[in-house]
């Protein structure tokens, strides 16, 4: 085992408090302990971690000794924050260090068994194995445990020690969010294990009216009744409810029909991809339509299809997808929502209706609820390379396969090749980087072009030598592979690739890339607008101010929280009694604290069998 860096014995000097028994499940104790360690950071379990050093600080709190090989899994070069819903699914993976664990590690440098280790030997491996440590941080261990100043090192009294202190970090947490009754009231909700875990999903921050961003909060309550139901009588009156049962996808309600002579229509198609980022937000490219005269428009989206077998279509196909075309300037807070694809045939989405001249953009929406951050680990990895007889790296069949369909995803005009503004956007999403027009040149001269485009050939070519560069090491195309939203299995489970059409009766239309971005404010405004403008509005009881506004389309029902009071609002919604539905937020019980003056997405619901009924049954209540 390797010795990390022990920031957490700053905690030696802490009181020990013993810790409450409560009537709490194991797995309300699990959320109030992470809660109680988040907090012995952060101000709020609404607030994100922004840095590793941060994820540290939190672990440490909640009983984990992380290495920086652990703090680098998590805290990746794209991670940018996570929040108390990452915070968890952390501590569920990362147990805490039992002190039998800690003893074997040092008696493997105890050769001789006496119960100690020399400074001198301690020294040795701390500064020179593993995650080297200063020779201060070897000496102020070393003190902590040779207390009779002999020169030998105690690892059985340092690992009680270790283990104690961790223990005293969690019991003070806990301590300060018994003592502080304003955090304590917060105590609520509960993730079934059933549910599938879910972060925050693309549409979740709140409308530009107040730029804060706020956060989910998942901590059960501690009380020992069921914690689906709010603790005061007034609480069960503060509460509006929602009962929607919905039929099966062949209902001919909302059915989108194609125009009559589509076919003479001018017609013009892109495609897209929605990639699953680490913070579990959702990123996509942004469109730029213009439409030169007044004329009827029909657009549509749907995710496309990358397999050969129509009897065995790509698993991401199930994905809801949308199209909001806003107006005016992309880069305002404010723009002018004009239409949304909400009519469906199967997995396609459109919208038919008359554009007058001007320029749009096209944004790509997927609800989260089908789409989400996988955190099952693979059992085994796929080969990328591989040695020929000859001694010559080659890419094995399966990751050549894989290599096309990433072809086919970035190849946006469906050529057959890559201009450099379509292969920018594959490195952008694979390294953040850019390639200019001399690098391109180059990449000419060296892979397959044809009319001055990459090929599919030539696209093989520059992974290949990627892999020679590293002399067979596939790190680099791991890296390429898990940006796309590919697992270790060469399966893609964290991105949804999609194709957009666009039919005018009386033009050519011209539809323009311009961005690789969540774009989440426009995007957010346009989602809450449109609720707003075509879903039910009901305050909640007792309080006018909070409004909950539902919108229901054939495949999907999404719901706004609109806060029109001065102060912040607690939503606790409970969906327990759904059928056959799955939420946005991954849990069937939660909470949604709402700032002063903003608008929120609460969540999204699909149906988990859309051949089936299922039943939106929703209870908001004021906490």
């Amino acid at each position: 085992m390797t010795l990390t860096r022990w920031i957490i014995l700053d905690a030696v000097s802490s009181h020990a408090v013993g810790m409450q028994k409560s009537q709490c499940t194991e797995d309300e104790i699990f959320y109030m302990s992470c809660r109680a360690a988040y907090l012995a950071v952060l101000r709020s379990s609404l607030s994100n971690i922004t840095s590793k050093e941060q994820l540290c600080l939190v672990l440490q709190q909640a009983g984990r000794n992380p290495s920086q090989k652990t703090l680098k899994k998590y805290w990746t070069q794209r991670t940018t924050k996570l929040n108390f819903d990452d915070f968890c699914e952390i501590l569920r993976k990362e147990k805490s260090t039992e002190e039998n664990e800690l003893m074997k590690a040092f008696k493997k440098l105890d050769l001789n068994g006496h119960g100690y280790i020399s400074h001198s030997e301690l020294y040795k491996v701390l500064t020179s194995r593993g995650e080297k440590m200063s020779p201060e941080e070897v000496n102020e261990i070393f003190s902590l445990a040779d207390s009779n100043k002999d020169g030998k090192f105690d690892y059985r009294e340092f690992c009680r020690l270790l283990v104690s202190t961790a223990e005293q970090c969690q019991t003070v947490a806990m301590e300060k969010l018994e003592a502080d009754t304003k955090l304590k009231r917060q105590n609520f909700g509960n993730q079934s294990e059933s549910s599938p875990k879910s972060p925050l999903s693309q549409g979740v921050t709140p409308s530009p009216e107040t730029p804060q961003k706020t956060e989910l909060d998942t901590t059960p309550r501690k009380e020992s009744r069921s914690s689906s139901r709010p603790s005061s009588a007034r609480s069960r009156r503060s509460s509006v409810s929602t009962a929607i049962t919905m039929g099966a996808s062949n209902t001919k309600t909302g059915r989108l029909c194609e125009p009559e002579s589509l076919q003479a229509w001018h017609h013009l198609s892109t495609k897209g991809c929605f990639f699953v980022e680490e913070d579990g937000g959702i990123v996509s490219l942004q469109y730029q339509l213009t439409v030169p005269q007044t004329a009827t428009v029909y657009l549509t989206i749907r995710p496309l299809n990358l397999s050969l077998e129509d009897e065995k279509p790509s698993s991401w196909m199930s994905v809801d997808t949308a199209l909001f075309v806003v107006t005016g300037n992309r880069t305002k807070e404010d723009p002018s929502l004009v239409c949304f694809t909400e009519l469906r045939d199967k997995e396609k989405f459109g919208w038919k209706g008359e554009l007058s001249a001007g320029t749009y953009y096209l944004m790509p929406f997927t609800t989260g609820c089908r789409l989400k951050k996988k955190r099952k680990p693979v059992v085994k990895a796929a080969q990328l390379v591989y040695r020929t007889d000859t001694g010559e790296l080659a890419l094995t069949k399966e990751f050549r396969a894989v290599l096309s369909d990433i072809f086919e995803i970035i190849d946006l005009d469906g050529n057959g090749l890559l201009s450099l503004e379509e292969y920018n956007f594959f490195e952008q999403r694979t390294s953040g980087e850019k390639c200019d027009e001399d690098a391109w040149a180059v990449c000419r001269e060296n892979f397959d072009t044809k009319k001055n485009e990459l090929t599919r050939r030539g696209f093989m070519e520059l992974n290949l030598m990627e892999a020679n560069d590293r002399e067979g090491d596939p790190s680099d195309l791991w890296v390429t592979l898990e940006s796309m939203g590919y697992n270790r299995a060469l399966e893609m489970v964290e991105a949804c690739p999609f194709i957009i059409d666009v039919y005018s009766e009386d033009f050519r239309p011209s539809i323009q890339p311009v961005d690789l971005e969540s774009s989440s404010k426009i995007l957010n405004t346009a989602l809450h607008r449109s609720v707003i403008a075509k879903g039910e509005a009901k305050a909640i009881k007792g309080h006018d101010n909070v409004i909950i506004h539902t919108y229901r389309s054939e495949a999907r029902i999404s719901s706004i929280i609109t806060n029109k009071s001065n102060h912040k609002v607690t939503v606790h919604v409970n969906n327990e009694l759904s059928k056959n539905c799955v939420s946005s937020r991954g849990m069937s019980v939660f909470a949604v604290e709402v700032p002063a003056r903003t608008k929120m997405v609460c969540q999204h619901v699909v149906p988990i069998n859309d051949r089936q009924e299922w039943t939106y049954h929703c209870v908001e209540s004021i906490l």
